[in-house]
């Protein structure tokens, strides 16, 4: 009788477990995990773009990492470099630099703004104690200074400046005889005054592609370091930056360039002040082509504010103040052709405005585009141009410029609106408001 009466309900039972876990299972597979139309895998990596990326943070007492010198900023950059890219948050305070903090491809460097200062540690230079041959990676120096194994370190001689030059890293050392992580680019000779120096940029950056420097300071402390060639140094310097961005920077007081980046092809450089440097300010170079660089001031260098060296071509530079540099607001020559100069202010520096090199005509800054700009009270000495055209330069649009002296008539300058030299070809001239005792010099021969 009793297994009569419950077996209905035991199966009764079974069966409503049965259809529980038929319904579970088709809640289950109703749970679409399909990706969605819109991804992508990204051009680079077997997978979708990923919307929490690594993250971490440096500070001289708080943070994942703590320290106050280059060691802690560039363990957080291997770090996050080593996990394929992503963000390194840099705190308050004053870090040391003994040598560069190198960028990596996909990181994301950060400041805390002007509270956030890497600052150069003072540099020392000797003479070589033997040759150092082309292609050698160690040197041997003096007696009498000690260098420290992972500091930055430059080697040049009388014949081997630019890109000769060699900046790189001491990764050893044996008495007087030091290992570095690059090879020498040049043969440096005793004969030739031989030397090797704790020289290098406070940020530097080689062979990137997505990456970012923002809201920090640099100080080059030039009062205690010798100076290193634009080419291979400045307080921020790109060599083969692909793409790279530096926004919100303040770079000041390098025994050099400001910020240089060359090979660099896509650089934006924006809302940056680059003061106080030795040589130029901003130096885009070396072929490094379609740069921006927005809503930047370069003031009190030792020459030139914007230095646009061999090749820079489609380039917009708009929005900047170039002003109280120590030769040209703005240099242009080299091949460096179709650029516009838009809305920049370019006042107070010690010898023209914007200044056309003397190239032949292969060579020669064709086709830019300098519009809605003001030049102005340029100049050391009375005569001086607002704008110097030379070379076999040809194809230049001036349009809608103010060009002025605005100071009293016996303290102006910049006596002289536009000068084109003999070999200047064709100029447009459009619609330029020009205050100057000549506004147009214009020494080409018409007949």
């Amino acid at each position: 009788m009793f297994q009569s009466k419950t077996l209905p309900a035991v199966a009764h039972l079974l069966l409503a477990v049965q259809l529980s876990s038929l319904s579970l299972g088709d809640e289950t597979q109703s749970r679409d995990y399909s990706p969605s139309p819109d991804e992508r895998q990204l051009p680079l990596a077997m997978h979708s773009q990923m919307d929490e990326r690594p993250r971490i943070r440096v500070g001289v007492t708080s943070g994942d990492l703590t320290g106050s010198d280059n060691r802690v900023l560039q363990a957080a950059v291997e770090y996050v470099a080593a996990l394929g890219g992503g963000t390194v948050e840099i705190g308050p305070g004053e870090y040391l630099m003994h040598d560069s903090l190198h960028l990596r491809p996909s990181v994301h460097v950060v400041g805390s703004g002007q509270a956030t200062v890497l600052k150069k540690a003072p540099g020392t230079v000797v003479n070589l104690g033997i040759d150092g041959d082309f292609g050698e990676q160690q040197v041997t120096i003096e007696d009498g200074v000690v260098f420290g194994v992972g500091q930055g370190i430059a080697i040049w001689d009388a014949a081997a400046g630019g890109f000769h030059t060699t900046v790189a890293r001491i990764t050893g050392k044996t008495g007087n005889t030091y290992s570095i992580d690059k090879p020498l680019m040049a043969d440096c000779l005793i004969s030739r005054n031989a030397k090797a120096g704790t020289l290098y940029p406070v940020i530097s950056g080689y062979d990137l592609v997505n990456s970012s420097i923002r809201n920090l300071t640099v100080d080059g402390t030039k009062e205690t370091n010798a100076h290193l060639n634009g080419c291979r140094g400045g307080g921020i310097f790109l060599y083969r930056g692909f793409g790279t961005r530096i926004e919100d920077c303040w770079v000041k007081n390098f025994n050099g360039d400001g910020i240089s980046f060359q090979q660099s092809n896509d650089v934006v450089v924006q809302n940056c002040i680059v003061e106080g440097n030795t040589e130029l300010g901003l130096h885009p170079g070396s072929g490094s082509q379609r740069p921006t660089v927005v809503n930047c001031v370069a003031r009190d260098n030792g020459t030139d504010g914007l230095f646009l060296c061999w090749r820079v071509r489609h380039g917009k530079f708009e929005g900047n103040t170039l002003e109280r540099n120590g030769r040209f607001g703005i240099s242009i020559g080299h091949k460096d052709t179709d650029n516009i100069l838009l809305k920049n202010i370019v006042r107070q520096n010690a010898s023209n405005g914007i200044f056309f090199r003397d190239e032949s005509l292969g060579m020669a800054a064709h086709r830019n585009e300098i519009i809605e700009n003001t030049i102005e009270d340029n100049g050391a000495e009375p005569g001086t141009a607002a704008i110097r055209i030379r070379g076999e330069t040809k194809d230049l649009v001036f349009k809608n410029n103010t060009i002025r002296d605005t100071r009293s008539l016996d303290a102006q300058t910049q006596t002289v609106g536009i000068l084109i030299e003999q070999s200047v070809h064709h100029v447009a001239l459009e619609s330029n408001e020009i205050k100057a005792e000549k506004p147009l010099q214009d020494e080409r021969n018409h007949n």
